[in-house]
């Protein structure tokens, strides 16, 4: 399965604190709105966003469509072939995509220990 482009979701308490502390190991901002609490930083090949007040734990997040530059990618595999697959699987997904869209749309799941998946397609 390709999964696209990876980052770590970091929920944090003061989106400019963050931001500042992040900077100073050499990460900058790729994208996001500080106005809106969410960045995304990037430091060479690694990406973490930074998300204040929008969900409640860390999580590993999945962007199907995208490099880790945030780039369109010409093929990828959408998010709701992801979701089908992981289904036959015998995944236990928390929220599903609607089968009968296309374009933007996303998937959650947890790992055995509880730690949060998203699989965030959006295009």
């Amino acid at each position: 399965m390709e999964l696209g482009a990876f980052s770590v979701s970091l929920s944090v308490k003061d989106i400019q604190r963050s931001k500042e502390f992040y900077e100073k190991p050499g990460f900058k901002a790729l994208g996001g709105d500080i106005e809106q609490k969410w960045l995304i930083m990037k430091n060479e090949g690694t990406v973490i966003g930074l998300f204040q007040g929008m969900f409640e734990k860390n999580m590993l997040t999945f962007n199907p469509g995208w490099n880790g530059n945030a780039e369109n990618l010409k093929n990828f595999t959408d998010v709701r072939d992801l979701q089908k697959k992981l289904k036959e699987e015998g995944v236990d997904l928390i929220k599903e995509a609607d089968d009968s869209t296309e374009g933007p749309a996303f998937i959650t799941l947890e790992d055995p220990d509880g730690n949060p998946i998203l699989i965030d397609q959006h295009r």
